[in-house]
């Protein structure tokens, strides 16, 4: 016989199934609503508790307000800027690349501007301690993960040196990437006794009435000095092992990128940073940072920045790699740690190799998070079929470079995956770079990447179980969940 429970609990299941197909498709994407759908129709109570938790992928409303606030103001204190920018000689299709990044992200194209890369982890932190110690007014500094310790003692010490000398240092570190780190709380100790002003990025402290989606992360990386210099690109303040006793136990380190600016596009670093700092603190900074830059006296590179997020309407950095890929005549090398592109950049890179364009992927040989690495690894086979060389970094290390190449002239390069997570729910920045000679730096990491590396070829993926499939194929489904 039926009870009451029963028919009650076919109503509530019925009503989820009918209020999801209401409810989950509106502005999403289709791959993203029908992963939904799939885990509400399957795990229905548990499925709907976890869309409740993350189902929305932008930012709470008042901090996209601050970021609708700051982007107008940007274009109004910089456009007489685009005139600085000379169109002379650029194709057509790169000038609306560049109003349509100026349109999304607010920043404008710079000319004479100098940029060089920097491929070794701890020479990095090393050039950019060096730069701290050089500083007379300011120092920004906003890092995924930022932790001190043995490898990053340099920095911190140039840290401490200049807050004694009287110069404003500020800092920015996601909270959920660093909370559960070694060395949490010893770093922000050390950031108190040195006199820092610093604040966590998206926070979620309920108690303290601080909370968004919990998987939402600001994973910019860059450094300000005085407004004259800037450094971004992917690498962390941290280890090459990140100091997780796992990573150490594999032997695991990861290699990583950096770029070391000069001239006006510094300001435009600057602007990210501080955006992010009125964001969470609602303090307008005035560190007589406000004029821009000045001209490189050793460059003439257009340079443009590029910031992306959840605080954005739309994924500005998916939208630029798309048109980048499209535009491609010769030859596109992506270096990616985490690749799982959405289904309009898996169609431009594998329309570009029937366009005949050479495609390069370099991703990791082994990944240090499972679900993305699996997720990964499912468009292998379409990729190989394309006709598009893969090169996999060999273990123990982990490539962990965010760079794209365009023909001998356009380079991308700074915090951006391209995966899922990086276009809808990271806050990233990237670089856009017209220039022969950077590229060609560019292609000299490459090619030392491509030495350090083994190509997959299509006969041995062909070879793979069938249960690494079907985690690959599940993995690829989750990814989806946005």
């Amino acid at each position: 016989m039926i009870t009451w429970w029963v028919v009650i609990g076919i109503a509530v299941d019925l009503a989820i199934r009918i209020a999801a197909i209401i409810v989950v498709p509106r502005n999403r994407r289709p791959t993203s609503a029908t992963a939904w759908l799939l885990a509400i129709y399957f795990i229905p109570y548990f499925g709907v508790l976890l869309f409740l938790l993350i189902g929305n992928p932008r930012l709470p409303r008042a901090r996209r307000r601050k970021q609708s606030l700051v982007n107008d103001y940007i274009r109004e204190a910089s456009a007489n800027l685009d005139a600085r920018s000379s169109e002379e000689g650029q194709p057509a299709w790169f000038t609306s690349l560049v109003r349509m990044n100026r349109r999304l992200g607010a920043m404008p194209m710079l000319d004479h501007n100098d940029a060089h890369l920097e491929p070794d982890y701890e020479a990095s932190i090393n050039r950019m301690a060096d730069e701290i110690r050089r500083a007379e007014k300011f120092v920004y500094i906003e890092f995924y993960i930022f932790q001190a310790d043995h490898t990053t003692e340099t920095l911190f010490q140039a840290m401490e040196d200049a807050t004694a000398r009287g110069v404003t240092v500020r800092v920015l570190l996601d909270h959920w990437a660093n909370r559960w780190k070694p060395y949490y709380r010893a770093t922000l100790r050390r950031l108190d006794a040195m006199g820092a002003k610093w604040h966590l990025m998206l926070p979620v402290q309920p108690l303290r009435g601080k909370t968004q989606r919990p998987d939402l992360r600001n994973h910019r990386k860059l450094l300000v000095v005085d407004g004259i210099v800037a450094w971004m690109g992917s690498q962390n303040i941290t280890d090459s092992s990140y100091n997780l006793k796992k990573n150490i136990k594999r032997g695991l380190h990861w290699v990583d990128l950096m770029v070391r600016l000069e001239g006006p596009v510094v300001s435009s670093v600057a602007a990210v940073f501080l955006t992010d700092w009125f964001t969470e603190t609602d303090e307008l900074i005035s560190d007589g940072d406000v004029a821009i830059a000045p001209p490189s006296a050793d460059g003439d590179l257009q340079c443009q920045i590029v910031p992306s997020g959840p605080g954005f309407e739309v994924e500005n950095n998916l939208r630029m790699f798309v048109a980048l890929v499209y535009a491609a005549q010769e030859r596109i090398n992506i270096i990616s740690p985490y690749f799982v592109p959405d289904e309009a950049l898996l169609i431009a890179i594998t329309s570009a190799v029937q366009r005949g364009v050479k495609v390069e992927l370099f991703v990791s040989e082994i990944g240090d998070q499972a679900i993305v690495w699996h997720a990964q690894r499912s468009y292998y086979e379409a990729l190989l079929r394309a006709g598009i060389r893969i090169w996999m970094y060999r273990q123990p290390y982990i490539l962990h470079t965010k760079g794209l190449t365009i023909d001998d002239d356009i380079a991308v390069i700074g915090s951006s995956n391209m995966d899922m997570r990086s276009f809808g729910l990271n806050l990233e920045v990237s670089l856009l770079v017209r220039d022969a000679g950077f590229v060609q730096e560019m292609r000299e990491v490459e090619d030392q990447y491509r030495e350090l590396s083994r190509e997959l070829t299509a006969e041995e993926w062909s070879k793979q179980p069938l249960r690494s499939t079907v985690l690959d194929n599940l993995a690829r489904l989750t990814s989806a969940l946005q």
